[in-house]
């Protein structure tokens, strides 16, 4: 893949609605979060260290993982943290450039975007499937569509409707649209204008329904769903599975020492990097993330990502 120049990323109109999303003050100032759920932690000068997470699974499941996630960290690092969930994944991205949040779980896009609006944001850690991650393309049997093991084998989408995730999803939509175009399948060959579910577990929905022929999703959501006898395989087929890139990782803002004392980013690196699966509270936080472990990352781990979504016209 060719490097080409980073350029400052403008995520565009629609502040005023992020605003409303992430609840911000006009002042841009942090907003007060809820008492953690961990006793005895202790908050920050700065009140309780807040993380959130992209949207891209079903809220169900996120509230169940994040909560407990910052309940253990809340444990193993003395400090009070919480989670604020945040519905679209554009507002996770202005939530942290306002401070609403110190830490979140970012896809790779999403961590791309953060750090053209935070200066001096870093990616931390990832798990240990994000270093090599896939996409795959699906489709419901009823289309007719056969699995292929090229890239050239998208060129069997035309003709075909196609439904994306989020617009801001790397593997939902960012890496899929780009091997799309590797193919030479041009977006308008499609049967209408894609789609744009909002979460992999939505994509997968729509395909094994009908409403969309084909769609993209990431290869981990597909197999914990398939696995929990979740899809109607019947239904449904895996067409081809993209080649690797780096996904989802922590992302740290800046100041995150400033507010909560000196070391607070290594704290919090080191206990997420400690979460073992012989541990049964990790255990049980590890098979959420659908994880063995997380391993440390850096932010030069997603200059393909920034390369893509540049000459895709993503980011200006």
């Amino acid at each position: 893949m060719t490097s080409i120049d980073r350029r400052t990323l403008l995520l565009g109109s629609g502040s005023v609605a992020l605003l409303a999303a992430c609840s911000s003050p006009s002042s841009g100032s942090p907003s007060p979060a809820a008492p953690a759920s961990a006793g005895g932690a202790a908050a920050g000068a700065g009140g309780p260290l807040v993380i959130s997470a992209i949207p891209d699974q079903d809220p169900a499941k996120l509230n169940r993982l994040y909560p407990l996630l910052a309940t253990r960290l809340s444990a193993v690092t003395g400090l009070q943290v919480t989670y604020k969930p945040i519905t679209d994944y554009t507002a996770v991205v202005r939530a942290f450039e306002i401070g609403d949040i110190s830490m979140s779980w970012m896809g790779g896009l999403t961590g791309v975007q953060a750090r053209a609006r935070v200066s001096g944001a870093t990616a931390v850690a990832q798990r240990d499937i994000d270093a090599d991650f896939h996409s795959l393309f699906i489709a419901n049997t009823a289309s007719g569509l056969q699995p292929f093991s090229d890239v050239s084998g998208l060129k069997s989408l035309a003709g075909h409707s196609l439904t994306f995730g989020s617009e801001t999803s790397t593997s939902g939509r960012l890496m899929p649209q780009y091997f799309l175009q590797q193919s030479g399948l041009d977006i308008s060959q499609l049967k209408g204008k894609p789609g744009f579910s909002g979460s992999h577990d939505a994509t997968i929905a729509a395909v094994v329904s009908g409403s969309f022929e084909t769609g993209a999703v990431n290869e981990q959501v597909w197999t914990s769903t398939t696995k929990a006898g979740k899809v109607d395989l019947s239904k449904t087929v895996v067409l081809w599975k993209t080649p690797g890139f780096a996904d989802y990782h922590w992302l740290a803002r800046p100041d995150l020492d400033q507010r909560y004392g000196a070391g607070t980013t290594q704290k919090i690196t080191d206990a997420l990097l400690g979460l073992k699966k012989s541990n049964p509270d990790d255990a049980a936080i590890l098979d959420l993330f659908a994880a063995t472990s997380f391993i440390p990352t850096k932010n030069a781990n997603y200059d393909q990502i920034q390369t893509v979504a540049t000459s895709l016209g993503l980011l200006t």
